[in-house]
Parts: structure tokens; sequence; C-alpha cells
């Protein structure tokens, strides 16, 4: 049986709860806030997210990539900036994980520095908030985890495999080791359910 960190009815609560703390910080703002999805964890929690909230809002994308794996590398690559005019507005940084706060970090100040937006929210379906190897702020999460566990499902995902599932999961050893036989065939092979 999986161990779920989250179900997918407490994601959408979590998502309801999110926006509307958003709808609040911004409802007197003069101008549209750009919410940033993270590529590709942040995906299916930012579609989700951005359905619950009722104002205008105006969408871009950015990928940054930390991970290998079950493990972060530390070391960031930008995959993809932001293509909005984001200067002087207010923006939404979505992403699904934070635990050491260093990709975020990196993100925060890439963006402070080369468009000088008004402000920069974060927002994070899961904070991994004992995990920080910096001082690390995030203002408003889903859920704190206070244990450091390699998640799935939901956009978390093992070398590209289960994002598609609706909940967020813990694997457990015995199914990473049937990933990994899946992975080591040949990409044309078609994996029955």
């Amino acid at each position: 049986m999986r161990e779920i960190v989250m179900t997918h009815e407490e994601i959408i609560e979590a998502c309801k709860r999110i926006a509307g703390e958003l709808e609040k910080k911004f409802k007197n703002s003069d101008s549209i806030p750009v919410f940033v999805c993270v590529l590709k964890g942040a995906t299916n929690f930012f579609m989700d997210l951005i359905q619950q909230v009722s104002m205008p809002i105006i969408t871009d994308y950015m990928q940054v990539n930390s991970y290998n794996g079950t493990s972060s590398t530390g070391v960031i690559h930008l995959k993809k900036d932001i293509t909005e005019n984001i200067t002087g507005k207010d923006l939404v940084i979505v992403e699904d994980v934070v635990d050491t706060g260093l990709t975020l970090n990196y993100i925060k100040q890439y963006i402070q520095i080369k468009y000088n937006p008004r402000s920069i929210t974060i927002v994070t379906l899961i904070d991994k908030k004992p995990l920080r190897k910096i001082d690390f702020h995030v203002d408003l999460c889903g859920v704190v985890l206070n244990e450091n566990k390699f998640l799935c499902g939901y956009g978390f995902d093992y070398h590209e495999l289960l994002r598609n599932v609706p909940y967020v999961y813990v694997p457990d050893k015995k199914e990473i080791t049937e990933l990994d036989k899946i992975l080591s065939k040949d990409s044309k092979v078609i994996v029955k359910k």
C-alpha cells in the first residue's frame, strides 16, 4: 500500500485556500498579476491552482533543473526563461516543492536582477522546511513536510515517470526497482497497466 502524502482532494482544498489568499493580496493592485509555473514539476499544481483564481491573471513558464533521479545535484541550470514583460508587476512563482531553498533562491534573485518586478510571491505545494540549506521564505504552501521523503505523483517524477498520478506519495524500493527495469528497456516498449 502506497504512503500517501497528499490525496487529490487535499490538493484541491490547498489550491482553493492558496487562491483565496492570493486574491486578497492582489485585489487592490493596479496591474494584473503574473503567475509563473516552474516546469515541469509544478505543472499539475499550477493548472489546478489557477483554475481556483477568479481574478484576471497572466500566466508564464520557466524551467530550471537541479535534480537527477531521487536527489538534488545542487547545481541549477536555467533551461527556459519567462517570456512576459514582468517589470514593475506583481509576480507569483509557483513551484511543486521547496526543500534546500537553493533553486527558488536562484530563481528569485535571477528575476529580481533581470526583470525588476514590483513584488515576488513564492507559492509551493509542499514545503520541506527542515531541509533548508539557506534562509529562504515561502509565502504560501499546501503542506509542510517535516521529513525528507522522495515524492512521486502529481508532477513529482522519477526520471520523468509518475507525473500523471493524481496524488502525491512516497514510492517504495520495490516500485523504484520496477521503474528502473522499465527505464532500462528499449523506449519503444509499451508498458501494460
